[in-house]
C-alpha cells in the first residue's frame, strides 16, 4: 500500500475561518490553501495543484491528501448538491453536505479515500465549516480549522491571532499569514496560494495581487 501511495499526487495545507463581523457583508467563511502537490512526500509533482473546489453557489470544499480521491468526492458532492437544488427548490445546507460526504467516506472505510477535507459555506443558519477525516468523522469547527502536513504550523498562527467577531478582510489576512508560515516550515507546502471568500452576497476568489500585498505587508512588519 505504501508503494501505491508514493506514486500518487497528494495535497497538503489548507485552512478555514468562520468570520462573524457585525458589519454588512462581514459574515461568512474564508478558505485558503497553497498549491503544491508532491509524490512520495518529497518530489514536487505540481506547483499549481487546485485544492479549493466550488460545489454550490455558497459552498466550497478544500482537499488535502490524494488528489485523485479528492476530485472523485468533489464530483460526487457537486452532482448531489445540484440534484438537491432541483428537487427541493433550495440549496443544500452545509451541514447536509457534510453529512452526505461523511456517509460516503464511512461506507468506504475498508478501502478508504486518503483525504482530509474541509467543507465551508453559508446557508440560512449562517456560516459553517466542517472538518472530515478519511473514515467519515465529521466535526463542525466553530472558529478555525486546518488540514494537511502543514496544519500544525498553521494552527499556531490561527490560534494566536483569531478572535470572535473577526471581519472578512481580517480573516483573509490571517489565512494568508497562516499559510505563509506553513509554507516556510513544511517542505510539502509551497508555491502559490488560493483564497476564497463566501458570504451571503457572493462567492469570490481573492486575486493574486491582493494576496501578494498581504504577504509583503506581513514581511515588513516582521522586519521592523
Amino acid at each position: 500500500m505504501e508503494d501505491v501511495l508514493s506514486a500518487v499526487k497528494r495535497g497538503t495545507t489548507t485552512v478555514g475561518l468562520v468570520c462573524t463581523g457585525s458589519g454588512e457583508g462581514e459574515q461568512g467563511v474564508v478558505l485558503a490553501s497553497e498549491r503544491r502537490a508532491t509524490l512520495g512526500g518529497s518530489f514536487i509533482a505540481s506547483r499549481a495543484a487546485r485544492k479549493i473546489y466550488r460545489v454550490d453557489d455558497r459552498m466550497a470544499l478544500t482537499v488535502a491528501g490524494v488528489v485523485g480521491d479528492a476530485q472523485t468526492l468533489v464530483r460526487a458532492l457537486s452532482v448531489e448538491a445540484n440534484l438537491y437544488k432541483i428537487r427541493r427548490g433550495e440549496p443544500m445546507s452545509v451541514r447536509a453536505a457534510a453529512t452526505l460526504l461523511a456517509n460516503v467516506l464511512s461506507s468506504q472505510r475498508i478501502f478508504p479515500y486518503f483525504v482530509q477535507l474541509l467543507i465551508g459555506g453559508i446557508d440560512r443558519q449562517g456560516p459553517h465549516i466542517f472538518s472530515l477525516d478519511a473514515f467519515g468523522g465529521a466535526t463542525e469547527e466553530k472558529e478555525i480549522a486546518a488540514t494537511g502536513s502543514g496544519s500544525p504550523i498553521a494552527y499556531g498562527v490561527l490560534e494566536d491571532k483569531y478572535y470572535e467577531g473577526m471581519s472578512i478582510s481580517e480573516g483573509i489576512e490571517l489565512a494568508v499569514q497562516a499559510l505563509s508560515s506553513a509554507m516556510k516550515r513544511d517542505a510539502a507546502s509551497g508555491d502559490a496560494m488560493e483564497v476564497v471568500v463566501i458570504t451571503p452576497e457572493k462567492y469570490e476568489e481573492v486575486s493574486e495581487e491582493v494576496i501578494k500585498k498581504i504577504i509583503e505587508a506581513n514581511d515588513k512588519r516582521r522586519r521592523k
